[in-house]
């Protein structure tokens, strides 16, 4: 890939997301109160939540009508592809996988804002860009809270790549979707702890995009939560990559390294038709 061969080239795009997944991963049952992490330590790797937005990303790319039966089609043969990520899948999504009739469980749980990052970046509107947030969580996550994960998260990713202020991000989230982020990661980090609902873990992954200064900072600041971090760095990461639209070349060559070369590929083929080289 020519991302990997010229040094001056690199685009964040679907990579904002999966290193910030790849940051988070051996954070996510390892709560670390402080931004005093090395965002290269070589335990990390990808988890479910990379798999998981290749997925989306494939769908997205494949599936001209973005039909729910395509979604269902893919998530499913990268899951079974990919059966044994570090972390592991959540024990309902892991049946969900397995079945020869998958349907939706009501879950409000963060894996619909975790893989919904490709949707953020591939529209034109921000009206589309919900819609199909909306169908993206649908699969498997139809409760309310479910839904309402993954559109905060496709809609702050939108906002952040065409340009929108951190201010104006701030105030639609919550004027939209009813999320508190009229807090600093500084009031979080003190009594929060791991939670795996969408509700107890997008607006503080959107705070600590708010937060920041730049992209590895927007991800230091997310797992000093010690929350989720995995799925919170995908989240954070993916509106952080959006917003600031740089990071250092060799964060992202130390997280393409880490992904198998149909991964590789997939977000190859996203970044050439949706993204421009930075």
């Amino acid at each position: 890939m020519t991302t990997l061969l010229h040094t001056s080239l690199y685009c964040p795009m679907l990579m904002g997301a999966i290193l910030g997944d790849i940051a988070g991963s051996i954070y996510e049952f390892d709560s670390h109160k402080s931004t005093d992490i090395n965002l290269q330590d070589k335990r990390m790797d990808y988890t479910d939540d990379t798999i998981m937005t290749i997925a989306v990303a494939d769908w997205i790319l494949n599936d001209k009508r973005h039909t729910m039966n395509g979604l269902v089609e893919r998530m499913q043969q990268w899951g079974r592809r990919y059966p044994h990520p570090m972390g592991a899948y959540g024990n309902m999504f892991s049946q969900w996988l397995r079945s020869d009739n998958p349907m939706p469980y009501n879950s409000w749980g963060n894996g619909s804002a975790m893989r919904v990052s490709a949707v953020g970046f591939a529209f034109d509107t921000l009206e589309e860009t919900m819609n199909v947030a909306k169908k993206c969580a649908e699969v498997t996550h139809d409760h309310p809270e479910g839904i309402k994960g993954a559109q905060a998260t496709a809609a702050a990713i939108f906002m952040a790549r065409t340009g929108s202020p951190k201010e104006v991000i701030r105030r639609y989230i919550t004027d939209t979707f009813g999320y508190n982020l009229d807090r600093s990661c500084d009031d979080i980090r003190p009594t929060y702890g791991f939670d795996g609902s969408c509700q107890g873990t997008v607006p503080e992954s959107i705070i600590a995009f708010l937060d920041s200064k730049d992209y590895e900072d927007a991800l230091r600041l997310c797992i000093s939560l010690g929350g989720d971090a995995d799925t919170m760095g995908a989240i954070t990461g993916a509106i952080a990559g959006a917003y600031y639209n740089k990071m250092p070349y060799a964060l992202y060559e130390f997280g393409m390294e880490k992904l198998p070369k149909d991964i590789q590929n997939v977000v190859g083929l996203f970044n050439s038709k949706y993204g421009q080289i930075i």
